[in-house]
């Protein structure tokens, strides 16, 4: 699991290898996350959009942005969280994934949220220490 908190905004990441949506004599690796956000502060906030940065073992970078997440803009009271989970494939058998998304109070300000980064793990990838 990963986390981050940002303006009283908590993010927590949970990837899952997918296996069965895998097929590595295609070069094809899929993996789920979940997402769940939650309000820790006192003002009610809207997620507006989402800025994804999804990196391969071999370095490709791609940006992904968009209104709302799963096709809403949640409102999220103080104390409140909103979970969700998507996918993602690759062509390398591990990357990352990290990001932000775009928050609005009621009084109009808006501030970005840390999508902590989180590692997209298989059980074909070969892990380098450094």
């Amino acid at each position: 699991m990963y986390m981050a908190i940002t303006n009283d905004i908590q993010v927590t990441a949970l990837p899952d290898f997918l296996p069965d949506r895998s097929d590595p004599d295609q070069s094809r690796y899929f993996w789920s996350y979940t997402i769940e956000i939650a309000n820790l502060g006192r003002e009610r906030v809207q997620l507006i959009s989402r800025h994804w940065i999804i990196i391969d073992a071999n370095g490709r970078k791609e940006e992904v942005r968009g209104p709302g997440v799963v096709g809403e803009q949640p409102v999220l009271e103080p104390g409140e969280t909103f979970r969700y989970a998507s996918g993602c494939p690759l062509t390398t058998p591990s990357g990352m994934m990290q990001g932000s998304y775009r928050m609005v109070t009621d009084e109009g300000a808006s501030f970005d949220v840390e999508i902590p980064a989180f590692s997209l793990d298989s059980p074909m990838s070969h892990p380098t220490l450094n």
